[in-house]
């Protein structure tokens, strides 16, 4: 298969890869590192098996699409929205089903970049009489995985910093109230992203301040999963009792510190808290360093909710690959109110975090402005 992007498809190419498309996307929250893949088995112009990557360590969308085919599949085309593994991993090489199968024509949606596949899998399908074309809806398939291909590709966590603020920017009232400034559309999104992401990340402030849970309780998601939560605290001042470390044994709970204080740490870790120590920087965790080590963990993307002070050291480590900001339509005003961005700031105009591939959408009585930096 020529590995560049062909646009000369039929309807019906477009029509059964957009169902694929459409059946990947159920696994959001769930297959983390791995991407969304969908598949869907056609023969003599009908649909026969539908499957999509469902979990994490489980069957890849291929199987999964076999395993629920009541027909022969033998001369029918599979469309699947990534190329197909060719390797061992936890699960044995979807190439090698297809071919088992007698399926005749794949047409994926994407190549992947993963150093393990990469064309590979194209090139044993085409030596083994397959016909192999791409890619359909490649810009959809693309977008769908965009955490996966950052991660694949820079071997860190894709970070999303997000931010609910108030129109002039504050992220608490002058004695620190901050519940609740966006409605109830708003927490629902934001929740629906802590199971779509990795982890989530907050400075020891927010901990101290709000005393947070930090877990996903999305009403949209069934029995949702938890991110794994991340603390940066370079001194170790998160209170043993706050509800992050009393359950830490149930929902996995990392410390961030550049502290060597062995006592302490071992406290934390005691009760059930991963504790990772990283060189200084500017008094803080170095959060560049944090990255990846936590990219070697297997975690693959970060929401970022933490305070003005945090976010603004991410922005200048240069960690920030999203920005989500609700805006309430509400004015709190005060010098001694919180903002969502703090530090030293930005000393020229010319110098500000420009947002790329903006998008802006209505929650109830609430703004999302979502972009790329």
């Amino acid at each position: 298969m020529q590995q560049e992007i062909n646009n000369n498809f039929s309807k019906e190419d477009e029509f059964y890869m957009k169902r694929a498309i459409e059946l990947a996307k159920r696994g959001t929250g769930w297959v983390n590192p791995n991407p969304l893949v969908g598949a869907v088995i056609v023969k003599d112009d009908r649909i026969i098996g539908e499957g999509w990557h469902r979990k994490y360590g489980e069957l890849h969308a291929e199987r999964d699409a076999l395993s629920r085919c009541m027909e022969d599949t033998r001369g029918a085309t599979i469309y699947v929205t990534l190329e197909p593994c060719c390797h061992h991993g936890k699960q044995p090489p979807c190439t090698e089903a297809l071919v088992q199968a007698g399926i005749s024509r794949v047409v994926i949606g994407s190549m992947d970049p993963n150093p393990l596949v990469s064309g590979k899998g194209v090139k044993y399908l085409e030596e083994h009489g397959i016909k192999v074309e791409g890619c359909v809806c490649n810009e959809e398939c693309l977008a769908m995985n965009y955490v996966f291909f950052y991660y694949i590709r820079n071997k860190e966590p894709y970070v999303v910093m997000k931010t609910a603020q108030t129109l002039d920017g504050k992220i608490a009232t002058y004695n620190g109230l901050s519940k609740w400034i966006t409605g109830e559309q708003a927490r629902e999104n934001v929740h629906a992203d802590r199971h779509r992401y990795a982890a989530i990340m907050v400075g020891v402030g927010t901990v101290i301040a709000d005393n947070p849970m930090l877990d996903c309780r999305s009403t949209a998601v069934s029995n949702p999963h938890n991110p794994v939560r991340i603390i940066c605290d370079s001194r170790l001042r998160t209170p043993l009792d706050s509800r992050i470390v009393k359950s830490a044994v149930q929902i996995p709970t990392i410390i961030a510190t550049c502290s060597t204080d062995s006592d302490r740490k071992s406290l934390y870790e005691n009760a059930g808290c991963e504790v990772i120590i990283t060189k200084e920087s500017e008094q803080h965790v170095d959060l560049k360093e944090l990255m990846n080590i936590l990219g070697e963990k297997g975690i693959d993307s970060v929401i970022l909710e933490g305070g003005g002070t945090l976010n603004f050291s991410a922005l200048q480590a240069g960690i920030v690959n999203r920005v989500q900001t609700y805006i309430a339509p509400k004015i709190f005003g005060g010098t001694d109110s919180k903002t969502a961005v703090e530090g030293k700031g930005v000393a020229n105009v010319d110098e500000a975090y420009q947002l790329r591939n903006k998008t802006v959408r209505l929650l109830g009585d609430d703004i999302l402005i979502e972009g790329e930096l």
